[in-house]
Order: C-alpha cells, then structure tokens, then sequence
C-alpha cells in the first residue's frame, strides 16, 4: 500500500507533537487511513534545537518554500502568522497541487478564501481542524455532521488564556494581572498576551466558525472584537451575586440584516453549559434548526489535541475524504454585509467607579432614563480604599445604541473614575 508522504514545516510544541502522534499510533493510523502515513521532510528555523523526537531519519530543509517542492503529498504548516512563510508555504503547496493541513487561525482569517479558492482549483485538500478550539473537532462537525441544518447562531468560549484567566479570578476572587502573570508563569500565556486578552485570537477563530456554520465569506475585519483587560474581581464577584459567570465569548449570527460577529465579555447564566466551562478548556455552540443545540467542549490548545486535530486532518487525506473546505465550494460563500450591533436587544451589565459623594447615582440614573435605558436592578458596596465606589447596573432588553447613548451622555463626568465597563447578557 502506497503511503501518505507528508512534509511538516515548524518544530515547536505541535510540530513535536505530530511527530510523536505518529510514532505512537502509528499501526492503529495506517489502518484507519487505510495506508501508511509517513514523515519524509522537515524544517525549521532552529536546526540543532533537541525537540526530543528523532529528526535523523527525515530529509531537513533549512528553506521551509523547498517543502513545496519535495517528494511530500501533503505539507503541514505549523509555522504561524497571517502573513510571511507561512502564506508563501501555503499559496506554494496549493499551486503544486499538493495537500495542505495548516493549525494557522490567523492566515486562514485573513487568507481563507483565496486559500480555499486555490485549493479547489487544484483539486487539493485544504484541512484546518487544528485551527479551531484543538483537539474539538468543532470544523468537521460544523462542515459534515451539521451539514443537513440552517444554523441560526454559533458562539462560545474560543480562547484557553482567557477561560483560565477569568475561572481563575472567579475560584480565587483574585485581580486580572496577578492571575496574568500566573498564567504567564504557568505557559498558559504568552510573554506578551494580547492577541489573547484583548480578543484577537478569538476573532480569528470565530470568523473561521462563521463561514462554516453559515455559507458565508470569512470576515474577520467586520468583528467586533474587545477583551478581558478592563473586568475587575469586583465583577466576576457582582456577576456571581446575580446568578452569572464571566466569560470572553465569540458570538455570530447571520440574518436578515446581514453578518453579526463579536468577541466580547459576557454575562453568562449559571444553568447555561457554557457557565460551568473552566481553566483552558474551549466550548463550542451551535444552534441548527433540525439537529438543536449542539455543544463541543475539549482542550483547545496544548500538544497533544492539536497534533491530534492535525493527524485527523492527515487520516482524511489518506482516505481520500475531502470537499470545499468551507463546506461548499468557495464561489458560493455569500458576501453578507455586516450587521449594525447598535440594533441588537439584549440586557446589560454595566460597571461604574464613581467618586463617593452625593448625587452621583442620580446622575448615572439620568443618563439612563434620557436614553431610554431601563435598569432593572442596582447594586452600591461600599467605599474602595481610595474612596471610589463601585455601582453595577444590570439594565432591562434595551436596544444596544441606547446603552451606548447613555454612556455617552456621561462621557466627561467629574463623578466617574475611568471608563465604565458594559458587558452583555447572554440570552
């Protein structure tokens, strides 16, 4: 039987884990792929690096294009970035007419379709189930198991970081940046942490997610995208009162007023599923009109998951099971204008610090009542050690730009202490 001949570009953490995947299933792949799938070439940047696996018996190329090139059947790019070698790899092996397994969000948000096209037209898998929340396999249940469904709306918790970061301060009642920096310590964050926090990560992931889940072009330039940076103990501790978790969700629906997509803080109810995710597991949401609500939870990053997504990715290419790889032919994907958030209705959770003086309440309640903001309920604890005072409304259905129009209204106040933090509901 004719083996899968693959080449693999980037040694890191996953790339050592393909590796070792490989070596350890090696007996129970070949017969699920029906034929042998083999390591015939690697690169990287580093050559003398101990990664711990035996790289002796594989052809090294210290330029990663060459694996484009070489004898392989399929490339695995492991290199990471939107941009750079990892798409000169990309647009090279497709042009072959070669297989490509990629684990990189990043390019496929912002290079997807061109990627797809030139893989169809090569007649030429394009697989990235390790791109999306690990070893959750999340794309191939969007893209075949839920096949047969009109899905209404996709969300979930797309960034371990974040989950560790915020069950974390939950558990322990701890600040943002002292459990930071233990994630930091711990490997669960990066020395610099923003893609992260601040959403990016997720944003990818979700425009991935969306094009699946509704036939529609990757965009990840119209997601609204906002982080963890700003949520204090003194919140996730709020939320808990009223019956909440906090949790960075990314959020996409598409509709009648066009593609919605958000990475965003939210409130989410303690009988939700998504309420009860911690540490750096990833969940995923998937709402369709026949098969309900669909729910995919698992280790989102790591080596062994994701090696895991990538050698699935390689089974199906050695079986010969591959389509569209957004799950239908890329000339199809709709261009779907973005929908305008400020039209949503939905209730919210908003933070102030204030100075402790009188009259301070009565003018946030103002701001509300001339925007049209209802509030449904009001919490004031007590005075900070600097004297502020933190006031938590949770507002009624409200249409998102009212929200907007009463914090604006307050813009520039004397009683505020910094920025207000405005988190949604998930309803």
């Amino acid at each position: 039987m004719t083996a899968l001949r693959v080449a693999l570009a980037g040694l890191g953490t996953v790339g050592g884990g393909v590796i070792r995947v490989l070596d350890a299933n090696r007996e129970l792949i070949a017969r699920r792929a029906g034929r042998p799938i083999e390591i015939v070439a690697v690169s990287a940047r580093d050559r003398s690096k101990d990664r711990g696996v035996d790289l002796s018996r594989f052809a090294w190329e210290d330029d990663t294009q060459a694996l484009a090139r070489s004898e392989a059947d399929v490339v695995i790019e492991l290199v990471g970035g939107a941009d750079g070698p990892a798409l000169a790899l990309a647009r090279a092996t497709l042009a072959a007419g070669k297989g490509l397994v990629t684990a990189n969000k990043a390019m496929l948000a912002h290079h997807g379709l061109e990627l797809a096209d030139a893989a169809e037209r090569a007649g030429a898998a394009l697989k990235f189930e390790a791109a999306v929340a690990g070893g959750i396999p999340v794309i191939k249940g969007l893209r075949e198991g839920a096949a047969a469904n009109e899905i209404a709306r996709v969300y979930g918790i797309l960034n371990g970081t974040c989950n560790f970061i915020l069950s974390k301060m939950e558990a322990e009642g701890r600040d943002f940046a002292e459990v930071l920096a233990e994630a930091q310590t711990l490997g669960y964050a990066e020395a610099d942490p923003s893609f992260d926090i601040d959403g990016v990560d997720a944003a990818h992931k979700l425009s991935i997610l969306a094009s699946l889940a509704f036939g529609t072009r990757p965009a990840f330039g119209a997601v609204a995208i906002s982080g963890i940076r700003a949520v204090l103990a003194a919140d996730v501790a709020e939320a808990r009162a009223l019956g909440y978790r906090i949790r960075l969700l990314g959020v996409a629906e598409a509709g009648a007023d066009g593609l919605f997509q958000r990475v965003h803080a939210h409130l989410v109810p303690e009988n939700h599923p998504l309420a009860h995710v911690t540490g750096a597991t990833n969940a995923v949401v998937a709402e369709g009109n026949f098969v309900g609500r669909l729910l995919f939870q698992g280790a989102g990053a790591g080596e062994g998951p994701t090696a895991s997504a990538v050698v699935a990715d390689l089974i199906d290419i050695a079986r010969g099971e591959f389509g569209p790889p957004y799950a239908m032919p890329s000339h199809a994907l709709a261009a779907m204008e973005a929908a305008d958030g400020g039209k949503r209705r939905g209730r919210a959770y908003l933070r102030f610090t204030v100075a402790d003086r009188v009259g301070v309440l009565a003018e946030i309640a103002a701001a509300m009542r001339d925007a049209g903001v209802s509030i449904e309920g009001l919490i004031q604890r007590g005075a900070n050690p600097d004297g502020s005072v933190l006031v938590a409304i949770v507002t009624h259905e409200v249409a998102e730009s009212s929200v907007a129009a009463a914090l604006e209204r307050l813009r520039g106040s004397q009683s505020l202490i910094g920025q207000p933090m405005w988190m949604h509901i998930l309803g």
